[in-house]
C-alpha cells in the first residue's frame, strides 16, 4: 500500500520506500502490530528501557499510513473526555495528575524528538479556540470559569480578547478565544517517519507491508501469536496498536468506531497576511463549534486545516476511498474563507483518513498476563501527545508490572471500554449524532441561542 497523499508525506526529505515484510517465522520477547505512533512510541520505550530486549513491529502498509501521518499536526495535552467526566469517575485527584502529566508531556514530546534528532516542525506555542458568537463565547467562558473552580491558573488557561487577542492571533468575527501553552504544532509524517528510523537504529526490527491476518491469545504452555500473510511471530507479549484500523482485524468490529476526519492545506500565505492574522508562535487553532474544526500555521506558512464531517459507514468499514469526500473538502475550504476572508489561491492538498473512537469515549491500556495481549489506543483524535504516554505507562506495565508508576496509575490505564452496539444500530447512533452536531451548530449560528442539541451531545460525549 502506498502512503497517503498529504501536505505532510509530501514535505519529507526522501521517499518512502518500503521495508522488507516479514517473510519468515519469528520468536521475540514482545511483538508490536501496528507501525504508527502507539507502535513506535512503545517500542521506542522498550528498547531504552532493555537494549537487549527482542521486539518486532509489524505494519500492514509502511508505518505512518494511519492517523499518525495524516492528522492535524496538534501535539496537545488535550483528553477526549471532559474534565467533568472524568473527575466523577475517578476522583478529583485523578483528574488533577491526568491533566499534570498530559500538560507535562507536550514538553516532554519536544525533548524526545530532539534526543532522537528528530526535526518534525516542533513549535511549542500554544492553542487557541476561537468564539465566533454569543453562544460560543458563554460557552468557552463558563468552561474557563470551571477549570477556574478546580484551581487551574491564567498560566494553564486563560480567556483573551482585545488586543490581547489581537497580539496572539485572530480570525474572522472573533469575539474572544481560550488560550493554553499546552499544546505545539508538528509534522506528523516528519515524526512518525524519524520514530520508525530511531527504533530501527537501536536495534528493533520493523516489517512493513505485512498485513496482520490474525492475533492469536497465548494459553497454558503456547505464547501468543501474530499471524500474517506466509508468517507469524511467537512472543511473550504481543501489543495491539492499530487504533482506527483495529476493526479490520478479527473479532475487534465493535471495539472502536472508524471515524473519518478530512484536511485541506492552502497555498503558502504572504507574509502580509500573517500580519494581519498573527499566530506568529505557531498556535494551533480552533472554535467553539459543536462539529470538531482544527488548524494550523505550517513552517511553510500553509494553513493546514481539518474536520470532522465525514459519514460513519456501516459495519466500521475501512475503506481507501473514503478518504476523501468533495463535498466534505468543499465546506472545508468555505470554512477555512469565513474564518480568513483574504486567503489566498485554493487548496493544494487534500486528504483524510480514520481516528478510533471508542464507546465511551474513553481512550485505554491494557495488559493481560494470561493471554500475552495488550494493547493501547481510542484517543479519538488527541493522540499525538497521548500515545506517547500511553506507550510510557505500557513500556511500565511489560517491564515492571508490580511496580506503581505516574504513568500506570493513569485514569485510563486499564480502563475498560464497552462495545458498541450492532447495526443497524451503531450506524444509526453515531451519523445522527454527526448530524445533530451540524444541526446544533446551525441552529446557534442562525438563532443566536445555545442548541439544545448541542446541551444532549454534551451529555452524551462527557
Amino acid at each position: 500500500m502506498e502512503p497517503p497523499q498529504s501536505l505532510w508525506w509530501s514535505s519529507l526529505a526522501q521517499p518512502v520506500i518500503a521495508r522488507p515484510p516479514l517473510g519468515r517465522h519469528l520468536d521475540v520477547d514482545v511483538a508490536i502490530v501496528g507501525g504508527g505512533f502507539t507502535g513506535l512510541w512503545t517500542a521506542r520505550e522498550l528498547i531504552r528501557r532493555d537494549p537487549h530486549m527482542r521486539i518486532a513491529v509489524i505494519e500492514k502498509s509502511v508505518c505512518g499510513f494511519g492517523a499518525s501521518g495524516r492528522n492535524g499536526g496538534w501535539a496537545s495535552g488535550l483528553f477526549p473526555v471532559g474534565e467533568e467526566s472524568v473527575s466523577e469517575r475517578y476522583g478529583e485527584d485523578a483528574l488533577l495528575h491526568l491533566q499534570s502529566v498530559l500538560w507535562d508531556a507536550v514538553g516532554a514530546l519536544g525533548t524526545s524528538m530532539a534526543h532522537d534528532g528528530i526535526d518534525a516542525d516542533f513549535a511549542h506555542g500554544g492553542t487557541l479556540s476561537f468564539a465566533r458568537s454569543e453562544v460560543q463565547r458563554n460557552r468557552l467562558m463558563a468552561s474557563v470559569e470551571a477549570s477556574r473552580a478546580r484551581g487551574v491558573g491564567n498560566e494553564d488557561l486563560e480567556w483573551l480578547e482585545g488586543d490581547a487577542l489581537r497580539e496572539r492571533g485572530h480570525v474572522h468575527g472573533a469575539l474572544g478565544a481560550t488560550y493554553s501553552p499546552h499544546c505545539a504544532r508538528i509534522n506528523p509524517a516528519r515524526l512518525v517517519r524519524g520514530l520508525c528510523e530511531t527504533v530501527q537504529r537501536l536495534g528493533v526490527e520493523v516489517f512493513e507491508n505485512s498485513p496482520v491476518t490474525k492475533i492469536i491469545p497465548g494459553r497454558a504452555g503456547h505464547q501468543p501469536e501474530v499471524v500474517t500473510i506466509g508468517a507469524s511471530v511467537h512472543a511473550e507479549v504481543v501489543v495491539r496498536a492499530t487504533e482506527g484500523f483495529t476493526p479490520t482485524l478479527g473479532g475487534h468490529r465493535r471495539s472502536v468506531a472508524p471515524i473519518y476526519s478530512l484536511m485541506i492545506a492552502s497555498e503558502p500565505q504572504s507574509a502580509q497576511f500573517w500580519s494581519e492574522y498573527g499566530f506568529a508562535d505557531r498556535e494551533t487553532f480552533a472554535d467553539g463549534r459543536h462539529l470538531i474544526i482544527y488548524g494550523q500555521r505550517t513552517t511553510d506558512d500553509r494553513i493546514a486545516f481539518g474536520g470532522r464531517g465525514s459519514p460513519y459507514h456501516f459495519g466500521s468499514t475501512v475503506e481507501e476511498r473514503f478518504d476523501s469526500s468533495p463535498k466534505v473538502f468543499d465546506k472545508l475550504e468555505t470554512t477555512l474563507r469565513e474564518l480568513f476572508p483574504t486567503l489566498s489561491g485554493s487548496p493544494t492538498h487534500r486528504w483524510g483518513g480514520p481516528l478510533a473512537m471508542p464507546r465511551d469515549f474513553w481512550p485505554s491500556v491494557r495488559i493481560d498476563s494470561r493471554s500475552g495481549l495488550a494493547s493501547a489506543g481510542g484517543y479519538t483524535g488527541d493522540g499525538v501527545v497521548l500515545s506517547h504516554v500511553a506507550a510510557i505507562a505500557l513500556a511500565d506495565l511489560i517491564t515492571a508490572p508490580e511496580v506503581e508508576t505516574d504513568f500506570t496509575k493513569l485514569a485510563f490505564v486499564e480502563h475498560v471500554n464497552p462495545k458498541w452496539e450492532i447495526e443497524p444500530l451503531r450506524w444509526l447512533g453515531i451519523n445522527v449524532g454527526l448530524g445533530l452536531a451540524g444541526w446544533a451548530d446551525r441552529t446557534e449560528s442562525n438563532k443566536g441561542r445555545e442548541s439544545r442539541f448541542g446541551r444532549l451531545l454534551e451529555r452524551l460525549l462527557g
